[in-house]
């Protein structure tokens, strides 16, 4: 059990850092790269790199009544959040895209409390709120002062889809791999965004050498990898635990952001950095219970998908 939680930790950690990663590699990329080529370019890349994984070992076919909620998670979480997020960060820097995002956690355990019976504990609602008024925080002292409505009106758009995916995705994790759970999605995504082809090829072929090294970056790292890990813990948590990790990934977003991007958040933004490592270090706190001598009857309450 405890390798297992350091696997899983290590897992979330990888994900929380190439997402950070990502929200800065966007801001970049979009000063040459317009938001549909964009999204159409990363998820080609990744699509690529999972399939050449995938397709090197024994894969299990989905049952048709997963294809729905592989749609779902393709479409809404590789599809439309990637165009919301991409066309967001047009208009607003990557460390206030990064914190309006980040309401999807609260969404994801208010969703996977109702609908996967994950239920709400104390310590994650309270992490949960504390996290959150970090975001807030963050966002109150932004850097670049205001924000665009419709800046973040796609945020709150992607927020959404993301949460909704995750929701989707975590039933499939127990009857799929997560790499070809992934693979799938990514590829669904992909097929989404075709239309933006000639756009990809025609902006692509002015853009300077380094960015599109950067969409290989986004498509390799943020994408196969980071989505692939993600997918690999949420299977063996629950989802309103994993989401509440993400609401590391604002604060080193600003970190970086300040770092390659000469994004200087306001002394206030340190403080929400810090409530939401709180608020995470509280959401994944659980009491260690006693080893008892004999071996109980399992209660229905015992899910094996909500012990990480």
């Amino acid at each position: 059990m405890r390798k297992q939680g350091v696997l899983i930790a290590g897992a979330a950690a990888v994900t929380v850092v190439l997402w950070a990663s990502a929200f800065v590699a966007i801001r970049h990329v979009g000063q040459e790269i317009s938001a549909g080529a964009l999204s159409l370019g990363r998820l080609l890349v990744g699509s690529v790199l999972l399939g050449a994984f995938v397709f090197t070992r024994p894969r299990r076919w989905p049952a048709r009544g997963d294809w729905k909620l592989l749609l779902v998670c393709g479409l809404l979480w590789f599809g439309l959040y990637n165009l919301a997020l991409n066309e967001a960060e047009r208009r607003l820097d990557a460390g206030t895209t990064a914190m309006l995002v980040n309401i999807g956690p609260l969404l994801i355990a208010l969703l996977a409390g109702v609908l996967l019976h994950e239920g709400f504990p104390r310590q994650l609602v309270i992490g949960s709120v504390a996290a959150f008024g970090g975001v807030v925080l963050i966002g109150l002292s932004s850097s670049s002062g205001s924000a665009e409505t419709w800046g973040v009106l796609l945020c709150l758009v992607a927020a959404v889809a993301y949460a909704i995916a995750v929701v989707s995705q975590k039933p499939l994790l127990s009857r799929l791999p997560a790499l070809e759970v992934t693979w799938l999605s990514c590829v669904i995504g992909a097929i989404a965004c075709l239309p933006f082809a000639p756009t990809l090829v025609r902006e692509t072929a002015d853009a300077r050498p380094s960015t599109i090294w950067w969409i290989v970056f986004l498509g390799a790292f943020p994408t196969a990898i980071a989505f692939t890990t993600w997918a690999y813990a949420l299977a063996r948590t629950t989802a309103g635990r994993m989401g509440a990790t993400t609401y590391l990934v604002p604060p080193l977003t600003i970190f970086l952001g300040r770092l390659l991007l000469d994004e200087s958040p306001a002394p206030l933004a340190y403080l929400g950095g810090v409530l939401c490592l709180m608020g995470v270090a509280i959401s994944r706190y659980r009491r260690r219970v006693a080893a008892m001598p004999a071996v109980s009857v399992a209660s229905p309450d015992s899910n094996p998908l909500s012990k990480s």
